[in-house]
């Protein structure tokens, strides 16, 4: 538990997008005894989900109106959670609070997805508010380290893991992505703008060209976060669906670098890698 978790106060603003990410979160908080009061992104956020717990409705770069209903809901502690796609600045609406921040909101969106959020972050800390992280927040959420499943990594495996690893440590200073594919020491997929779900989907499809030529089961998905990473903002994450593309891609399993990695539906995820037969293990840090 970091010393931030020691710290959290009741209620907690998640600012929530897509995803069932925020709905875990706040689950997990409730368990633990704290409030959540969920601030809602148009467009990104579940709106039946949503109802379950307290919240309100915000656009992407509504800076001033958000800054409002933090105070206003007596929000010390604010999460980033969810999925969002990348928002072009001419999509954004300006309030007269994101205005008064302008300059630093065009700095934050010239960044790769880290430096967006860690922007944005930066500027509701120096309006008073701490940003805090899954770890902080819902710490059972995160990958625990070791093997999960009933199927292990064997050597070949292994090495594959240990190169996806080091391909990861190579290109994170470059904010590309945070997984990669590789198959019998090749590497034959890195994570871009699609995300995981698309990298897995492009291996299948380069299995079915042809293009790749190992057998099946064979190979390794690799996640871990960018070196140098704010570990409270995007964190890799992983379900049930990257279990289905991990099986349709024709890999032996799943590699991820344990507590810094959010599953979504943890019992679902290794009944489903179970009857796939695939590994899924938690690296050390």
């Amino acid at each position: 538990m970091t010393s931030a978790a020691l710290e959290i106060s009741s209620p907690v603003g998640l600012i929530a997008a897509g995803g069932v990410m925020p709905f875990a979160v706040a689950d997990s908080l409730i368990a633990r005894g704290i409030n959540p009061v969920l601030f809602a992104l148009k467009g990104a956020c579940d709106p039946v989900r949503v109802e379950r717990f307290r919240h309100h409705w915000i656009s992407v770069g509504q800076i001033g109106k958000a800054v409002k209903l933090f105070r206003a809901e007596n929000c010390r502690d604010l999460v980033f959670i969810g999925t969002l796609v990348r928002p072009a600045l001419s999509e954004i609406r300006l309030d007269w609070g994101t205005l008064r921040v302008l300059g630093r909101v065009w700095a934050a969106f010239r960044g790769g997805d880290d430096h967006l959020l860690s922007g944005i972050g930066r500027i509701f800390e120096q309006d008073g508010f701490r940003m805090v992280g899954i770890r902080d927040v819902a710490p059972d959420l995160l990958m625990p380290e070791g093997c999960l499943t009933r199927a292990a990594p064997d050597e070949a495996a292994a090495a594959d893991i240990a190169k996806g690893r080091d391909v990861l440590r190579a290109l994170s200073p470059f904010d590309i992505g945070q997984a990669t594919v590789v198959i019998d020491g090749h590497v034959v997929g890195v994570e871009d703008i699609e995300g995981t779900d698309g990298l897995l989907a492009r291996v299948a499809r380069l299995r079915v060209e042809g293009r790749i030529r190992a057998g099946a089961a064979r190979g390794a998905l690799v996640k871990a976060p960018k070196s140098g990473q704010d570990l409270r903002f995007d964190l890799p994450t992983m379900g049930p669906r990257t279990i289905e593309g991990a099986a349709a891609a024709k890999l032996a399993g799943i590699a991820i670098v344990a507590g810094n990695t959010i599953v979504v539906e943890p019992q679902i995820m290794i009944e489903a890698a179970d009857a796939a037969g695939l590994f899924v293990i938690g690296l050390p840090a």
